[in-house]
């Protein structure tokens, strides 16, 4: 019986830590057309420092991440479960080989090539957070082509052929299952919290960290009509101030296009609501 639930405890296992990368693939559209945009010098601007406090920094969002409710778990099991765990420095090897057994998706093993993944993604996620773009933290693949507009006489329009550049990295999102994903974020607890610990953070805070994360991803518009641009010089802006004072995070998801968007919040509401009951079947 013991061997069963070990083995059971194993299997979760191999789609474990995949939470993060969930999250962070959702985010990773923004770096991706950011630093394209940027060698073409065509890029709608993100003057982050106008965006961000210049005092009063922001409080810390705390929540509880409730846990799963396990009638047949073991206090042996639970400690062997925390045996499976490598520590935090030896975890990059125990990070990759579980995300690509659980997608299958190629461009996820280019996000995957590199260093102290956890730590990275700690950091990341406390930048999507705080509605901001970390991409030389947790650099993801680069988008395909320019950034592309058109001009009606004397206005300037987004052109619509920019969303298929993101279409890759959204597929990659939608391969992998929310619902595995959230219930082997509490398998990997352990991990998490000792990466976001090393950022001055608590549990709570953790929690809280990655649910304002995802609901920075449900808050983003959909804008369905064409979307006029100003620029200056170089600089490409939303020329409507309302869209134009949104986060980095919502206006790149604006960039990647409606139907991008909505799949992304899809996945993102998927998530949040497995996260928050982790018992549902639904």
């Amino acid at each position: 019986m013991t061997a069963q639930k070990t083995s059971d405890s194993k299997s979760r296992l191999m789609l474990g830590v995949g939470t993060l990368a969930s999250i962070i693939g959702i985010g990773g559209i923004l770096y991706q057309s950011q630093k394209s945009e940027l060698l073409d010098q065509q890029l709608m601007s993100i003057p982050q420092q106008e965006l961000q406090p210049a005092i009063i920094e922001p409080s810390v969002p705390e929540a509880v991440i409730p846990e799963p409710f396990e009638n047949s778990v073991t206090s042996e099991v639970q400690a062997k479960k925390q045996t499976l765990l490598p520590k935090l420095n030896q975890s990059d090897d125990f990070v990759r080989q579980r995300l690509l057994i659980m997608s299958g998706n190629k461009n996820l093993q280019t996000w995957l090539m590199t260093d102290d993944l956890l730590r990275r993604a700690a950091s990341y996620l406390d930048g999507l957070a705080r509605g901001v773009i970390l991409g030389k933290i947790f650099p993801l693949s680069e988008t395909k082509g320019q950034f592309a507009t058109h001009r009606d006489d004397n206005t300037i329009w987004m052109n619509a052929g920019n969303y298929e550049r993101y279409n890759a990295t959204v597929v990659t999102i939608l391969s992998i299952d929310m619902r595995l994903l959230a219930q082997m974020f509490h398998f990997s607890r352990p991990l998490l919290e000792k990466a976001f610990s090393e950022l001055g953070y608590q549990p709570r805070q953790m929690d809280g960290i990655i649910l304002t994360g995802l609901d920075n991803i449900l808050a983003a518009p959909v804008i369905v009509q064409p979307i006029e641009l100003t620029r200056e010089s170089v600089v490409y802006r939303f020329a409507d101030p309302s869209l134009e004072s949104l986060s980095p995070l919502q206006k790149q998801l604006i960039r990647s296009g409606p139907e991008n968007t909505q799949r992304l919040q899809k996945q993102a509401l998927l998530l949040k609501n497995t996260l928050l009951d982790p018992n549902s079947e639904d």
